[in-house]
C-alpha cells in the first residue's frame, strides 16, 4: 500500500481525536502526558475559595382562597437564591391543581379534559423574579374538608406543595 496515504489517515485520524468533543467531566488528554511537575503546579493553585458559590434556590407558595361559589388556587414560585433559573417544561402543561377530599380520592383535576402542545418550554427566573399560576375550582362538589396539591412540572425544579382546606 501506499506509505504515504497511511501516514496522510493516520495524521487525520490523531487531528480529529485531539480536537474532537469532549466532556468537561473528562479528564483532559494533555493532563495525563504533561510532566509531573507541571501536575503539582496546578495543585500548588487551589480554586478561589473567598468567591461565594452561587446557588439556584426556588421557593413555592400555595394559597387557596374559598368562596361562596368557587375555590381559588395560587402557586407562586420564586427565586430566592443568587442566581438565575431556567425551568424546563417537557410539555405545555407546566403546572397542574388537584383537590382530594379527606380520605385521599380526586375529586376535581384542573388538567383533566384540557389539550396542552408537546413542545418543550424554557421560563428564565432572575434572582427575585417570581411567577405566579392560578386557577379557580367553579361550584365545589359539597361542604367537607380538602386538600388541595399544586405542582410545577418542570423537569429540572419539580415542585408540589399541599394546602388543606374546608369548604363550608
Amino acid at each position: 500500500m501506499n506509505t504515504r496515504l497511511i501516514i496522510s489517515l493516520l495524521c487525520a485520524g490523531a487531528l480529529a481525536f485531539a480536537c474532537g468533543p469532549r466532556s468537561h467531566s473528562e479528564p483532559s488528554a494533555l493532563a495525563s502526558t504533561q510532566a509531573p511537575h507541571a501536575a503539582a503546579k496546578v495543585a500548588e493553585h487551589p480554586r478561589r475559595a473567598a468567591t461565594p458559590v452561587r446557588q439556584a434556590k426556588l421557593d413555592s407558595r400555595l394559597k387557596v382562597d374559598v368562596q361562596s361559589h368557587e375555590v381559588r388556587f395560587a402557586l407562586n414560585v420564586a427565586n430566592v437564591g443568587n442566581k438565575y433559573v431556567e425551568l424546563s417544561f417537557p410539555t405545555g402543561k407546566s403546572y397542574d391543581f388537584v383537590v382530594v377530599d379527606s380520605s385521599g380520592r380526586e375529586v376535581w383535576h384542573w388538567s383533566d379534559g384540557r389539550m396542552f402542545t408537546q413542545g418543550v418550554q424554557n421560563k428564565q427566573l432572575g434572582t427575585g423574579d417570581a411567577m405566579q399560576m392560578a386557577e379557580a375550582w367553579k361550584k365545589p362538589m359539597q361542604a367537607g374538608r380538602y386538600t388541595a396539591i399544586a405542582t410545577l412540572n418542570a423537569s429540572n425544579y419539580p415542585v408540589e406543595q399541599r394546602v388543606d382546606f374546608v369548604v363550608p
